[in-house]
């Protein structure tokens, strides 16, 4: 078996040489059968044959996960991401989901090695992850590549994220949903950055607040087509 489920996960296996169908749930077997499949090593043959079931973009439609790393290598923007695991969060999947969608260089796993996958939608697996075992460990590494590390926490002190300007290479740092950014966390910052809330709530979820300021740093960076205008060829 390769590294995803074939179509529906129910063992039924589509009749071979039907034509792509697309629905919620993917694309069908490649059409024509085995004689029309792309002579491309890129390509799955177990994909070509049962169909795509994946959570992924049409261009990468019976891809390798490998050759769908490799592209996205090709294109990952500059900033990092980095949150801490002192107790097993359930965000961290979550987050690593939007740092695939932004196109995240890698996710930094500060604390515990292990983490809840479950919230990533298998976006993990297209992704860099790497592990720290302490916040110091990320400080290290942050300043041999002359990162700056941005702290997102609703702190005293913090300054509104709306009105900051991200650098284009930098490491966003989140703390755990409950106690926030660490002390050691808090002293590894350059600066801390809180997102501007309006209703009664104390805080947002630390999973929506990553997804916002890595959205806060792609308005900034990122190459975003103009309203009207169709996306870019990959």
């Amino acid at each position: 078996m390769s590294d995803h489920q074939r179509p529906g996960d129910e063992g039924q296996r589509p009749a071979a040489g039907q034509g792509i169908v697309q629905s919620d749930q993917g694309v069908g077997p490649w059409p024509g059968g085995r004689d029309n499949w792309p002579d491309d090593d890129r390509f799955d043959p177990e994909l070509l044959e049962y169909g795509d079931r994946r959570n992924v973009v049409d261009e990468y439609r019976y891809w390798h996960v490998e050759a769908i790393k490799a592209d996205l290598d090709n294109r990952r923007h500059p900033f990092h991401v980095a949150i801490e695991n002192w107790g097993r969060d359930f965000n961290i999947g979550s987050v690593v989901r939007s740092a695939n969608a932004f196109g995240a260089a890698a996710v930094h796993i500060v604390g515990r090695r292990r983490w809840n996958r479950r919230g990533a939608m298998v976006t993990d697996r297209y992704q860099h992850i790497h592990h720290h075992e302490t916040v110091e460990d990320l400080a290290a590494w942050a300043r041999a590549l002359e990162l700056p590390i941005i702290g997102v926490d609703n702190l005293p002190g913090s300054v509104p994220l709306e009105h900051r300007e991200f650098p284009m290479r930098c490491v966003l740092l989140f703390g755990e949903e409950r106690a926030g950014l660490s002390p050691a966390a808090q002293a590894a910052c350059t600066t801390i950055v809180h997102i501007t809330q309006y209703g009664s709530t104390r805080s947002i979820n630390a999973g929506a607040a990553a997804a916002v300021a890595m959205y806060h740093w792609a308005v900034q960076h990122a190459n975003a087509p103009a309203a009207g205008e169709p996306e870019s060829e990959r």
